[in-house]
């Protein structure tokens, strides 16, 4: 388990170092919550479990010194919590995009004073694929249906590395995945949630559209 002095992580272990990094991080976020929006109100008084460890199973189920695009970072959710756990890793990166400049702003303040690795690219998720040409691993939290999921991630998706992406959902999945067959074909692993007893991690791989 994943042990700060009063936090713990499902089934995850790290350093003392990087618990003191997510034990700071929390504290950056609810400081910045209070003059901006980064997630819902209702859902921080349950910051831990419901965001960070929630966001720390992306890195158990694709470990290892990746390449990372997050899109939609907003709150840090799971982009920031990855390059935190990355750090131990000594390896690894991930571009954090997301397009809201206060947003930008304070997910490059939690880069710097916790050093994690990763960097903010404040663009439009249609650009990013400009800047960022290529990644080993894709992440989406709370951003948009499988569908438009899969539409942004297709540029890296279709090339020969062939990324997985991994997207938090919640009890209404399988019809996202119903409305996402018609348009695309695609490998699916349903990870249940550690967190969420209704909701999955959607692993998908080896993405194509279905007029190919």
């Amino acid at each position: 388990m994943i042990t700060s002095p009063s936090r713990e992580l499902n089934g995850l272990r790290v350093s003392r170092e990087t618990s003191e990094k997510l034990e700071h991080f929390a504290s950056l976020f609810q400081k910045w919550a209070k003059s901006i929006n980064l997630v819902a109100p209702s859902t921080l008084n349950d910051l831990w479990q419901r965001h960070i460890a929630d966001s720390a199973q992306i890195f158990q189920l694709f470990p290892g010194p990746k390449r990372w695009v997050d899109l939609g970072s907003g709150g840090g959710f799971p982009g920031i919590i990855t390059a935190i756990l990355l750090a131990e890793a000594d390896g690894g990166w991930v571009h954090l995009v997301e397009s809201n400049n206060k947003k930008a702003a304070f997910l490059r303040v939690a880069l710097t004073e916790t050093g994690a690795r990763g960097s903010v690219h404040p663009i439009r998720i249609e650009e990013a694929i400009k800047t960022i040409p290529e990644c080993d691993a894709i992440s989406a939290r709370a951003l948009a249906d499988l569908p438009q999921l899969l539409d942004y991630c297709a540029p890296w998706m279709m090339t020969d590395r062939k990324p997985h992406a991994f997207f938090h959902k919640g009890r209404d999945y399988q019809q996202e995945i119903d409305k996402a067959v018609s348009r695309f074909h695609f490998d699916l692993v349903k990870h249940r949630s550690v967190v969420e007893p209704d909701s999955v991690v959607l692993e998908i791989a080896n993405l194509s559209r279905n007029n190919q």
